[in-house]
């Protein structure tokens, strides 16, 4: 188990994050692929997430990627948002100047 897994909860949700080889970009494991919006990401079980991330890493796709991941969902949001701080700041953006965000952040909270 990757060291940032041990901070998921046993009941709850989580998405699949990585970075891209090619430019460094956060990226979220969809449906179909790879977005770079959380805001299209698959959702999966906790208790499943860990499979999930194994499969993952075995596609032609992972070749392309660095540190995939599971990262757990706030239950409490709105929306598809991190529990933590550090992984909200990767999904939306620096906490410093709302113009550098690669998504709309009103719904960040």
């Amino acid at each position: 188990m990757d060291v940032r897994n041990n901070r998921r909860d046993t009941t709850g949700a989580s998405v699949i994050t990585a970075n891209r080889l090619l430019d460094g970009r956060t990226v979220w494991l969809t449906q179909q692929g790879w977005s770079e919006h959380i805001a299209h990401a698959r959702i999966f079980d906790n208790a499943d997430v860990e499979d999930a991330i194994k499969q993952t890493k075995a596609t032609p796709d992972a070749r392309k990627l660095v540190g995939i991941y599971g990262v757990q969902l706030d239950p409490s949001a709105a929306g598809i948002s991190p529990l933590t701080m550090r992984e909200r700041i990767r999904a939306f953006g620096p906490s410093v100047h709302p113009d550098f965000a690669p998504v709309e952040i009103s719904h960040v909270h």
